[in-house]
């Protein structure tokens, strides 16, 4: 008996390349940044939850193709990230 639906993003890897995704989406501001919440609510949008989001950008951060800066506010792409596009 199954009481609950399997969730796309349980698998950390697929919630990193969905925000990955996401964020190749957004024009970036000044100096290359992305605001956090352009990546936060269209993830949460996709059916990815809040702790989805938190393990997809700790994995991006340690794959080193996200940097986020120490407050939170923005990430930018590493080059490593921007050549996952190229």
């Amino acid at each position: 008996m199954k009481f609950a639906a399997a969730r796309p993003f349980a698998e950390p890897e697929k919630a990193t390349r969905k925000l990955i995704e996401i964020a190749n989406t957004v024009e970036p501001d000044q100096d290359g940044r992305i605001p956090i919440e352009l990546i936060n609510m269209p993830f949460l949008r996709a059916a990815g939850s809040a702790d989805e989001y938190r393990s997809g950008i700790a994995r991006a951060v340690a794959n080193g193709w996200l940097w986020r800066h120490e407050c939170g506010v923005y990430v930018k792409f590493t080059p490593a990230g921007a050549d996952l596009f190229a």
